[in-house]
């Protein structure tokens, strides 16, 4: 791993996440290349890409949970290397597959929830305040799953895990909020749910910055405010949601031509008509 430069820049001490040249190398495999990236307090980020895009890397990094081979990395107003990142970590609400893995099977659900406290998973003999306590249910409750409290994570439905897992990110009142494909493995009707439930958090002036990472358009929750469309690892565009997301960049994106549509905050893609240009 190369030593992080020196920034004379400060702009990151006033960003959620302040990204500037930001490459991760492993294995000899350049999984981001030279990312640009700004997030400010109130933004709503989606970040689009197709498998091997570096979505879930660039997460990873967003996380404090990976330290990128070169470039600057600001959350929170902290510089990652220069941060203990245990202390910056609970200002981060993070949902991802990877963290649901971690997770032991026979957790109860409220212990889920409640362990991000402490940003652990499993609970041992940590001793909680009965404020946390009760957070964890008004959040479980608030995702619609407060009945499923005493239960054992391992026997939900996918759809149950996700609205778990969205529920203990929101648990310590985060900053920042990151999500990695919440609705992968979501029959119809959960994904639908859960997308509002998303842009019902989003509209909320109250909630943390979010970024969402998914490989579909249709996932975007309404009141997104901007988007970040990757491919092999480079910004292939970026910015305010209706300018950054075109059918062009999009059929860049995924390297076919695509034909984008938008109606009432939700947007669809499918392929182009045979002939059809994607500009």
């Amino acid at each position: 791993m190369h030593p992080q430069p020196a920034d004379p820049s400060t702009d990151y001490l006033h960003a959620a996440v302040y990204l500037r040249g930001v490459s991760v190398v492993r294995g000899g495999n350049r999984l981001l290349d030279g990312i640009d990236l700004d997030v400010e307090e109130g933004d709503r980020w989606v970040v689009l890409g197709p498998n091997g895009a570096g979505k879930t890397t660039l997460l990873q990094v967003l996380a404090a949970r990976l330290q990128p081979s070169t470039g600057t990395v600001g959350l929170l107003g902290q510089r990652l290397g220069a941060v203990d990142v245990f202390e910056l970590r609970p200002r981060i609400g993070l949902s991802s597959a990877v963290l649901a893995d971690a997770i032991p099977p026979q957790e109860v659900v409220r212990d889920v929830v409640v362990t991000a406290s402490y940003a652990v998973v499993g609970r041992w003999r940590e001793l909680y305040e009965e404020v946390d306590e009760e957070r964890a249910r008004d959040l479980l409750e608030a995702l619609g799953v407060s009945h499923l409290a005493d239960r054992r994570f391992a026997t939900l439905s996918e759809g149950e895990r996700k609205r778990v897992q969205i529920a203990r990110s929101l648990m310590t009142d985060p900053e920042l909020m990151l999500l990695d494909e919440p609705a992968a493995g979501l029959d119809l009707g959960g994904r639908e749910d859960l997308v509002i439930r998303l842009g019902r958090l989003a509209a909320d002036l109250d909630s943390p910055a979010m970024v969402v990472v998914t490989h579909h358009v249709e996932e975007i929750p309404p009141s997104f405010t901007h988007a970040l469309l990757l491919r092999s690892g480079r910004v292939v565009a970026s910015g305010p949601l209706e300018t950054a997301l075109t059918e062009e960049s999009l059929s860049d994106t995924f390297g076919l031509p695509l034909a984008l549509t938008r109606s009432d905050g939700r947007y669809a893609a499918r392929a182009a008509s045979a002939g059809r240009s994607s500009s």
